[in-house]
């Protein structure tokens, strides 16, 4: 019996691609000072402007803000790690995300069968819950959780951790519902 179902955001209700290849572009316009600064920066996080697409191995996918940071940093002389996630995370809230498919029926159904609903991401939580508010779904989670929520990141297991204290489910009367191998371990 499943008592709780915590979502993964980016890849699972919101489509990863449109959503974030929009996110990398503004950071490249915005942070790069021309086009052999935005294509350095493009490759440092595994991605083709071009396409849109992202390698597998891109830190976009499954990092954090600051895994990201991380990687752009070298590229970025004189900035420091926190300017530069703060940065970041400030883009992402305002990232134009495309639902997945049409999430207030889905999840309200969900909530409908007595569920209780969750969201980990290894998004910032602000901009998680910039993103569910666009799509007036936020009233519908009991707990939104994000790399910086004091859970730590996914693979870790702290924000279902969390979810299940928050709601006092059973761990293992809760299903995760994700698209990547952080999801799953």
């Amino acid at each position: 019996m499943i008592d709780g179902v915590v979502f993964d955001k980016d890849g699972t209700l919101f489509d990863f691609r449109s959503s974030w290849g929009g996110w990398a572009r503004r950071v490249l316009a915005q942070l790069a000072a021309d086009p052999a600064h935005a294509a350095a920066m493009a490759d440092a996080m595994r991605f083709d402007p071009a396409t849109g697409q992202f390698a597998p191995d891109s830190p976009v996918i499954a990092g954090t803000s600051a895994e990201i940071a991380v990687v752009l940093l070298p590229c970025l002389p004189g900035t420091t790690l926190s300017a530069l996630t703060n940065r970041l995370n400030l883009l992402a809230a305002s990232a134009d995300m495309t639902p997945a498919v049409p999430l207030r029926p889905l999840l309200s159904g969900l909530r409908a069968r007595s569920l209780r609903l969750g969201l980990a991401t290894n998004d910032a939580e602000a901009a998680a819950r910039a993103h569910l508010a666009t799509e007036s779904v936020e009233d519908l989670f009991d707990l939104v959780a994000g790399y910086d929520s004091g859970h730590g990141a996914k693979p870790g297991p702290g924000m279902l951790l969390a979810f299940a204290r928050h709601t006092g489910l059973a761990p293992d009367r809760v299903l995760m519902v994700g698209d990547s191998l952080h999801d799953l371990v």
